[in-house]
């Protein structure tokens, strides 16, 4: 089976993690003008890190595959969709899912762009290769977006940042001037029929707050728009969703499916989201 490759854009956009130059294709993989090289594995993913990685830092093979059977059976699909909209009229953009896990959203927001071409990073192996395989016009690296996006200066045209960590002084270097960021946070009562029962950590009430401020200083705010929907789970979905969020490091695996088992099956539960855009400040 032949090597996958990222698509053209998006490795003219691809910077080297430890010097910034541009990354070429060459037979061994990605490498730099100063001679750094990085491997790209066979199902078409960049290994970008750098460093030791934490412990606990990406998602598992398990979370993994656990994560894309609840994303493909559809039910957060309206946020995918939400991205699309916000990003409708960007001409042929570049668009980078920070912290993308499998690749999912991107993967919907390219469908409704089809110009578009997009870059999936994640700090997890296992989850960059579903990404890279997400869509045609995709790829996949793996990166810590604290450590620095392996990106070039300017070279995005949209950001999108879907329950993830943001770096905000790194998204505005890679996003090109004029570019997006789109933004995705829980509102108050997302998931609240499975909050109380299965003891969740709250929603922070000033969440939104506390986002504007950590991207003040690099974006203005353009629209914040609330989505709301139902999704009907099953006792193994339900069990998914909570180990997607921050939940999952506050309750057991033993606890969680305890307390699963005691809900209705199917269980109906709000889906409560607010997607906002930003656009970068000129320094």
């Amino acid at each position: 089976m032949p090597r996958r490759t990222p698509p053209v854009p998006v490795l003219e956009a691809l910077a080297c993690p430890v010097c910034h130059e541009r990354l070429t294709l060459g037979t061994r993989g990605l490498a730099c003008a100063a001679g750094h090289t990085f491997d790209l594995a066979r199902e078409g993913y960049a290994s970008l890190l750098t460093g030791a990685t934490p412990p606990g830092s990406g998602d598992t093979k398990e979370m993994v595959a656990d994560r894309l059977r609840f994303q493909q059976s559809g039910h957060y699909d309206p946020i995918g969709h939400a991205l699309a909209r916000a990003l409708d009229g960007l001409h042929a953009p570049l668009v980078v899912d920070v912290g993308g896990g499998t690749g999912h959203y991107l993967a919907l927001t390219l469908e409704a762009l089809p110009g578009a071409h997009g870059l999936t990073t994640d700090v997890s192996k296992f989850a960059a290769r579903k990404a890279a395989k997400a869509h045609p016009r995709a790829g996949a690296v793996t990166a810590d977006t604290w450590r620095g996006l392996p990106l070039g200066t300017g070279t995005a045209d949209a950001l999108l940042n879907v329950f993830a960590p943001r770096e905000s002084a790194e998204f505005h270097r890679v996003l090109r001037p004029g570019g997006l960021l789109v933004v995705v946070t829980p509102d108050t009562d997302h998931l609240a029929q499975l909050r109380r029962p299965l003891g969740l950590l709250e929603v922070d009430p000033h969440k939104d707050e506390r986002l504007s401020r950590s991207l003040e200083g690099h974006f203005a705010p353009q629209q914040s728009t609330p989505l709301r929907f139902t999704v009907e789970l099953d006792h193994a979905d339900a069990a998914t969703v909570v180990g997607m969020g921050p939940s999952a490091h506050h309750i057991t695996h033993g606890q969680l499916a305890d307390r699963v088992a005691e809900l209705p099956d199917p269980v109906t539960v709000t889906a409560s989201v607010r997607v906002s855009t930003y656009r970068p400040r000129t320094p």
